[in-house]
């Protein structure tokens, strides 16, 4: 924010209170927010080599100016959300348990001009950080993990925010490395490392006859590796909205089960799906300069709907074989795809 560290004034939470001994701090961590927030040109501190436990809390404003929230040294410190007692009791995991929505590690909500960067978040019970209703941010150098078994661990999730660039983080989750839903636009995701987990999403969209809007998504430059899925957009049958202007650009992939798959007939419930009228308009999509390997001998799987084709799919540039070398095979329902420079493997019309 231009200003150096000596010309604000610095919120110590062990000033407030906290120990860094494991013990509760939460108390501690909402009245040094208080005073921060009161202050003019404030940083809030978290020490290093310290062990705080937080219970669900809440930083909100508005407060004089903004705030830097600086974890350890220069944001080197770790949220770690405590997540393996959700995890085992999932109902993903075990049917006989009753589905609960967890809580998520780490939320931004309704903020601009937001700044997050060297930080590192694990083991969440559910989402690990999720901006929802922003505008104007910047997150990077974000670390997140935890296990490929851990349900529902999505690494970043994206809400009814605009104009948000993801840069230079690295990230291995139980679900999506990124997940961009309902109401986002202008989305950006570069230098993006992942693997394992479910892949990059937009979506799922649509879902219990909803309406959902995802527009000018761009994600370039990414190296995915032992993931379910590499680049899926997901929309529920029922649904309506759109999905448009996406582009997925310069992407290395490595053993992907579904290195590029649009699926306009996604369904995640023991009942049957019956077939429905409506769907997510998906249109005017780029996949260019990815190149790899599946696991599957399906590299490319486009499941159109038949009332709502897929629109303006675009491939270009496209390398994409099953583990050592042999080629594989592409499925393209009701899409409407071009051809540029050398595709392999390529739907056929």
């Amino acid at each position: 924010m231009g200003r150096s560290l000596a010309a604000v004034k610095t919120f110590n939470v062990n000033d407030y209170g906290a120990r860094g001994d494991g013990s509760d701090a939460t108390e501690a961590f909402k009245k040094d927010w208080k005073a921060a927030c009161s202050s003019q040109g404030s940083v809030l501190v978290v020490p290093k080599n310290k062990n705080y436990l937080l219970k669900a809390i809440t930083f909100e404003g508005p407060c004089k100016s903004s705030i830097t929230v600086q974890i350890s040294v220069e944001g080197a410190g770790t949220i770690n959300g405590n997540g393996k007692i959700w995890w085992k009791n999932s109902c993903k995991v075990n049917d006989d348990l009753p589905c609960k929505d967890a809580p998520t590690a780490l939320t931004f909500y309704n903020c601009k001009n937001l700044v997050v960067k060297n930080m590192k978040i694990q083991n969440a019970q559910k989402v690990h950080v999720s901006f929802e209703k922003c505008m104007g941010v910047q997150a990077s150098g974000l670390t997140i993990i935890a296990p490929e078994d851990s349900s529902n661990t999505d690494g970043i999730h994206v809400t009814h925010t605009q104009n948000i660039q993801i840069s230079s983080s690295v990230m291995e989750t139980g679900d999506d490395c990124i997940s961009i839903v309902s109401g986002s636009q202008k989305v950006q995701a570069t230098s993006i490392t992942y693997g394992p987990g479910h892949g990059i999403s937009i979506g799922s969209l649509g879902a219990g006859n909803s309406e959902g809007h995802v527009s000018d998504v761009i994600v370039n430059g990414a190296s995915l590796s032992g993931t379910t899925n590499g680049v899926r957009i997901k929309t529920w049958q029922g649904g309506s909205g759109s999905a448009s202007n996406i582009k997925f650009q310069n992407i290395k992939m490595d053993n992907m089960e579904n290195p590029i798959i649009i699926d306009q007939k996604y369904y995640d419930q023991d009942k049957p799906c019956k077939s429905q009228s409506r769907a997510v308009q998906v249109q005017t999509v780029l996949y260019e300069n990815i190149k790899g390997t599946s696991s599957s001998s399906e590299a490319i799987q486009l499941d159109c709907s038949e009332k709502f084709p897929c629109k303006g799919v675009v491939l270009q540039n496209i390398d994409l074989r099953v583990g050592g070398g042999k080629a594989a095979k592409v499925e393209c329902n009701n899409a409407n795809v071009t051809k540029k420079a050398n595709v392999s493997p390529n739907c056929t019309r």
